[in-house]
């Protein structure tokens, strides 16, 4: 039996998003339920899957050391490159 079979509402575990991968714009999905929720990931599968603690930890660290430095680096890009304007309106509600 399947879960969509007991509740009579649709069952989201995700929704469609845009994202930037170097200089072009791919579609993606955000999870919106398990390990992995609020994350952009490019299947719906993936918001299930357990996490990488080794990943988890490495990116943790390299924020600690270069948080500001990388803020003000997605700020930059954020208002300067033309491929990341172009995706915050295509990802605007």
């Amino acid at each position: 039996m399947r879960l969509d079979e007991i509740t009579e509402g649709e069952i989201v575990e995700a929704r469609m998003v845009w994202r930037r991968m170097g200089n072009k714009i791919k579609r993606a999905v955000r999870c919106t339920s398990g390990p992995r929720a609020g994350r952009v990931v490019s299947n719906a599968n993936q918001c299930g899957k357990p996490i990488d603690l080794k990943k988890r930890m490495t990116l943790r660290r390299t924020k600690a050391k270069m948080g500001k430095r990388m803020i003000r680096k997605a700020r930059r890009t954020k208002r300067f490159n033309p491929t990341a304007k172009r995706l915050k309106s295509l990802n605007r509600r």
